[in-house]
């Protein structure tokens, strides 16, 4: 087919997550011609968890949300039990199957034009622009790729993206932990020690080597799952004897999902022409608690602001805003919960210590305000100080140091 008579979009946006949907949604409803390209009928494995913010921000309607978790219960190696109530707070629970298809209905509701496929490649069409290539759902693989011109490109492919693989220097090869659950039938409330309203996360070596396992309420169903970066480790094995130790062995399953999970965000997130990366792409989950939901929208809202910029003064510079952005927000939480997962999660002994960390008060309320607002907390230097000097005791072995007091009120 002639280019002059391929159709050409402002943007294609490809993965339908909830980066590239909010990427997608975004650029509709600024009037821009937006192709939301997914390859449709997979859900990615998660926990489902989004805080507060996420729900403001994004307008997330409460019909969305299965279950409130009220309460956390971190479970150390010898079985120690820590429970962490929210304060005046909650974290929502949405399953995945749902919540990603509700966004994307969305973006075509403003705008977008959906369709299902699966992308191969990027070519160039004479003029250079960019061309999308993908093979149509239920096309076999001898029938003709399906191409698209793209003022822009918006990749949202996933930790092992292909697009950014093809475009961007060291794309698609992020180090990644492997995660993987079991969507349950949840029990009743309160049987097997399951709690409707409480999330459960398992730092124990023989659930994971590397990072923790969990229960999480999901209303009528609940997600029971692992994460490990470790070649080898079997994380079916790890949710069978999770399962049996916490005597839900015998709910029905309903299906059961496996994923990579980047680790870090990518030192660059375009190819500085006409492509962009968002969410797993992009390498944006949080270390430590591998949460990604939130932090994948944030990456497909910058995205769009970049592409806005970039169609709107032809500056190839804008592109890098997206990147530019995120980090500025949310780089020094990475880099906080990097440090935590690289000394806490590496023996039973330092994850013993971490749990114990975590009755105290001061750490809880720190970590629920940071949480549900996604911001490091500075308003109360004397906590972080105390917390600063527990966990330094725990890490080196040392006898607790005794509590630091407040400052007196000025």
């Amino acid at each position: 087919m002639a280019s002059g008579l391929e159709p050409t979009y402002d943007v294609v946006v490809v993965g339908g997550g909830p980066s590239g949907a909010t990427a997608a949604h975004d650029l509709a409803r600024s009037g821009r011609s937006v192709l939301l390209l997914d390859k449709a009928g997979r859900i990615k494995p998660c926990g489902g968890a989004i805080p507060p913010r996420l729900i403001r921000d994004f307008d997330i309607p409460d019909s969305l949300l299965v279950a409130r978790a009220t309460s956390a219960r971190m479970i150390s190696p010898s079985s120690r039990a820590v429970d962490m109530p929210i304060e005046g707070g909650f974290v929502g629970m949405v399953d995945r199957d749902v919540f990603d298809e509700w966004l994307r209905v969305r973006a075509a509701a403003s705008g977008a034009e959906r369709r299902a496929g699966l992308f191969e490649r990027i070519e160039r069409d004479a003029d250079g622009v960019a061309v999308v290539c993908y093979r149509a759902k239920g096309a076999s693989d001898d029938e003709t790729l399906t191409r698209i011109r793209a003022r822009l490109v918006i990749g949202a492919d996933g930790a092992r993206s292909q697009l950014a693989r093809q475009t961007i220097k060291g794309g698609g090869e992020t180090p990644c932990v492997f995660a993987y659950h079991e969507i349950i039938r949840s029990p009743t409330n309160g049987v097997a020690d399951f709690d409707a309203g409480r999330c459960d996360v398992f730092y124990q070596g023989r659930l994971s080597p590397d990072f923790y396992a969990w229960i999480f309420p999901h209303g009528e169903t609940a997600s029971i799952g692992v994460g490990s970066a470790r070649k080898g480790f079997s994380l079916r094995g790890a949710v069978k004897a999770l399962r049996a130790g916490a005597d839900l062995q015998n709910c029905q399953t309903v299906r059961t999902e496996g994923a990579p999970i980047p680790l870090r965000p990518l030192k660059r997130w375009d190819n500085g022409r006409d492509i962009v990366l968002a969410g797993d792409a992009a390498g944006v989950v949080a270390p430590a608690s591998g949460e990604g939901i939130y932090y994948a929208m944030v990456g497909g809202r910058h995205a769009a602001e970049s592409a806005e910029a970039f169609l709107t003064t032809g500056d190839v510079r804008a592109l890098g805003l997206a990147r530019k952005r995120f980090m500025k927000s949310h780089g020094q939480v990475f880099w906080v919960l990097g440090m935590m997962q690289h000394f806490w999660y590496r023996s039973d002994k330092r994850r013993e210590g971490f749990v114990k960390m975590c009755a105290d008060p001061d750490v809880q309320r720190l970590t629920w305000q940071a949480y549900m607002n996604k911001e490091l907390v500075r308003a109360d230097p004397a906590a972080h100080l105390r917390i600063f000097l527990k966990d330094m005791g725990h890490l080196l072995g040392l006898a607790r140091p005794a509590p630091i007091p407040a400052p007196e009120p000025q």
